[in-house]
């Protein structure tokens, strides 16, 4: 739709992206079974064209009714799909699985942050049953603070490679501009001097 939009409209597309956005929030969607602004506000969008003198109370309950069987069966639909994908897995003792990390700041970071980070890791041997999802993994040695209480990961620093001042409207803070183990230079981080030390 955008596409089509900004080929129509050429250089001055920009001008029309309030309509392009009002359009776009009430063409229907096969996935969700109607409108995107009805999925959000639970009613349809209330344009010049909707608005009625005619009994409105009466065409609301109506609608509401309606509505709320559409979002049942909406929510049905999503769960079947779900559902179908569904799997109740089991592991046991000796085999082999993949370990998800999170791509969150300062949490298991490896090779990359962010976004570009692995999802996942491994393989690695289960060697014990926790609980019921929860299993206890022969993990290498640089990865054995992974099942520590905050889930963090220690970095391991290599070198500063730069120092900075950073001045506040009362204080001075000195950083320290810090390569990683296992990080290019691109991925290095600006961390307070203080911090460093310790």
């Amino acid at each position: 739709m955008l596409r089509c939009c900004i080929l129509e409209f050429k250089g001055s597309w920009e001008k029309y992206l309030p309509l392009i956005e009002f359009a776009y929030n009430n063409s229907f969607q096969s996935s969700i079974k109607m409108a995107p602004y009805q999925a959000l506000y639970g009613r349809k969008c209330r344009t010049s064209l909707y608005w009625t003198e005619i009994s409105e109370n009466k065409i609301h309950r109506v609608d509401l009714i309606k509505q709320t069987e559409e979002k049942s069966e909406t929510s049905d639909r999503q769960k079947s799909y779900v559902d179908l994908k569904w799997k109740d897995i089991e592991f046991q003792i000796r085999d082999k699985v993949f370990l998800k990390v999170s791509p969150w700041k300062k949490i298991l970071r490896f090779c990359r942050k962010e976004k570009l980070s692995p999802r996942f890791i491994g393989l690695y041997e289960i060697i014990e049953r926790v609980g019921p999802v929860a299993y206890r993994l022969s993990l290498p040695s640089e990865l054995e603070n992974i099942h520590n209480s905050d889930m963090s990961y220690a970095e391991e620093s290599i070198r500063i490679l730069a120092r900075e001042i950073k001045e506040l409207s009362n204080k001075k803070i000195a950083l320290v501009k810090v390569l990683w183990h296992r990080h290019g230079v691109e991925e290095a981080t600006w961390e307070p001097e203080d911090a460093m030390r310790k």
